[in-house]
């Protein structure tokens, strides 16, 4: 999977210099890459000319809004947690009647700063979980076309039951190793003065290309279409 999807990048823009400016420029208006991420999603091989761009705008959109459905658990977790902590120290400091409670009674606050940090920590780890089925969700609503299957959880476990639990969550521990390398390094090039961002934006389609590539390959090990 990691050859396939290192090759399908490589092939979808070296020596394709027009199709790497024009995914330049959907990388910089994001809905426009997001929705040529779900071209790649519907197995398209090799990578897909970047064309009907407000087809490609409108999943992008879909795909935008369904993301932001399956990240509600998690900011409501952190708004909870993050509002007690918040809410709690401004409690205790304006009974305190002291204007300089929050630099005088430092060790007040830790309890109210571990309660946040808790909060954060089962924010991850639901995060995590939604990741499981999202991954598949999204390539579902690309496959179908629905926007409605992004949220089918009976087909999402179905087709994770297909792949294997272990398989499809040790593929997903590969990408995100591997994504996060490349990241690491593509944002210490930001660090280079005056030409970092610039090299960001040029390379950054390739590690977009190369996730969705991984995605759909996953997906495909099911055996569905």
């Amino acid at each position: 999977m990691l050859g396939d999807a290192f090759g399908y990048a490589k092939d979808g823009l070296v020596g394709r210099w027009k199709r790497w400016i024009l995914l330049i420029i959907a990388t910089i208006i994001f809905p426009l890459m997001m929705g040529y991420t779900m071209e790649i999603w519907r197995g398209k091989k090799p990578a897909p000319e970047p064309e009907q761009w407000g087809k490609m705008f409108i999943d992008g959109l879909k795909l935008l809004v369904a993301g932001i459905i399956y990240a509600i658990p998690v900011i409501i977790i952190i708004l909870i947690f993050g509002g007690f902590a918040f809410f709690s120290a401004v409690q205790d400091a304006v009974l305190s009647g002291d204007p300089n409670y929050f630099t005088t009674n430092i060790d007040a606050l830790m309890p109210l700063v571990l309660a946040f940090m808790v909060g954060l920590l089962i924010a991850f780890i639901v995060a995590i979980i939604i990741s499981l089925f999202s991954t598949i969700g999204f390539v579902r609503m690309a496959r179908t076309g629905s926007f409605g299957e992004a949220f089918n959880f009976g087909a999402i476990l179905d087709t994770i039951r297909k792949i294997g639990w272990g398989s499809y969550i040790l593929a997903l521990i590969i990408l995100f190793i591997v994504a996060g390398i490349v990241g690491f390094v593509l944002n210490l090039l930001t660090e280079i003065p005056y030409v970092g961002w610039v090299l960001w934006i040029i390379l950054i389609p390739i590690l977009i290309i190369f996730e969705a590539r991984y995605i759909c390959r996953i997906y495909e090990s099911s055996g569905e279409t």
